[in-house]
């Protein structure tokens, strides 16, 4: 059992409080990555989707999780179950320094996540109080313009990690 972190970091202009749009704990937003076993290293060939809303019992187990699977090479059974409570906006003071934040925790058991996938479901804030939201960074960018600032924002060089946390 290890417990990864997802944390991300990205440039924002004239934004902060980047973050799901329901918020670092939005039970249906979905998170993209790809699962590396824990016994034989095999990397899934697709993504797998996760949200803190759906949840799979564990097979032989009074427990469940928010992914269940078997690895294609090796056959061994491996989850990752989802731990709200630990994430945190992106904020503007945070991009200008460079900073990871926490997103999500996993506790992950045979099963390890890679690489997550910036997607649609994002929100922001300018730093004139306007309010963005369904932020698509699938491109990996996004570039507005804030009618009540009167000045471009946008998002960019959008990073992910996942670290090793106790």
């Amino acid at each position: 059992m290890v417990n990864l972190m997802l944390e991300i970091k990205g440039d924002l202009e004239n934004l902060t409080n980047l973050q799901p749009q329901g918020g670092c704990d939005d039970p249906n937003f979905s998170y993209y990555f790809k699962v590396k076993c824990g016994n034989c290293g095999e990397l899934s060939q697709k993504e797998t989707c996760v949200t803190l809303s759906e949840t799979v019992q564990l097979p032989k187990s009074k427990g469940s999780a928010n992914l269940v699977q078997k690895c294609k090479f090796c056959g061994r059974d491996g989850n990752i179950v989802m731990i709200p409570g630990r994430g945190k906006p992106l904020t503007l003071e945070d991009s200008e320094s460079g900073k990871y934040v926490p997103l999500m925790m996993f506790d992950c058991r045979g099963f390890e996540p890679v690489g997550f996938s910036f997607r649609d479901g994002w929100a922001a804030e300018s730093t004139s109080g306007t309010k963005f939201g369904d932020i698509d960074l699938s491109e990996g960018e996004y570039v507005e313009y804030d009618e009540k600032g009167q000045y471009p924002v946008g998002i960019s060089n959008v990073q992910e990690r996942f670290v090793v946390v106790k």
